[in-house]
């Protein structure tokens, strides 16, 4: 295969992961065909075909492509020579980063959720849960030495995860409150802003 083709593979396996991406946040997985996709994409289903075998596999590559990505953001975060206070605030802001930049993220992840792992064939939570018992550990570990102060970090993080996915998740209900587009650039650092402060002031000594 020449590099060209090669680089034409990538690109329209691409392109069809971001429209999956797209469509599964839409409308479900239910509500998502193969035909919708490689409509959006601009190609046949046939041609979608040759790069994903199924709906199913095509799904579970959408979501191994968000998971990896958010994994990637947060080991950067948490790698950091930072400690204390501002390594949590690196946490907080990489996710909100990732998420504005691709709030269909966010979107899929709540349907998945409500749907309890189903389409995945997966636990979603055990999938994320050595990621949770770290950050527990963590937080744990500052309350014990003074920096924090003492909360249950479980619902701490949970309260944390509410805090940013909503934001996103429900921001057509969101532009109503604030009268404005709730996923504007500015709308969105101003949240995320509050919500560092917020957990700051409750955390920090």
């Amino acid at each position: 295969m020449t590099d060209a083709i090669a680089s034409d593979t990538r690109s329209t396996r691409d392109m069809i992961l971001e429209e999956a991406l797209h469509c599964f946040a839409e409308r479900g997985y239910d509500g998502t065909s193969l035909n919708d996709i490689a409509a959006g994409v601009g190609i046949k289903r046939p041609s979608l075909l040759h790069h994903f075998p199924s709906k199913e596999a095509l799904y579970e590559d959408v979501f191994e492509m968000l998971i990896s990505e958010w994994l990637k953001r947060l080991e950067a975060a948490v790698a950091s020579p930072t400690a204390n206070w501002a390594k949590a605030e690196l946490v907080l802001r990489a996710g909100f980063d990732l998420f504005a930049e691709t709030p269909d993220y966010v979107r899929i992840m709540r349907r998945e959720a409500l749907d309890g792992g189903v389409h995945l064939g997966i636990d979603l939570s055990g999938v994320l849960r050595p990621l949770f018992d770290r950050a527990v550990e963590y937080f744990d570990s500052q309350m014990d030495s003074g920096h924090f102060r003492r909360h249950d970090s479980r619902h701490l993080l949970i309260t944390g995860y509410g805090a940013i996915l909503t934001y996103f998740s429900d921001a057509p209900f969101i532009d109503g409150l604030l009268d404005d587009t709730a996923l504007t650039e500015k709308n969105v650092r101003d949240h995320c802003e509050h919500v560092i402060r917020f957990f700051q002031s409750a955390l920090v000594l």
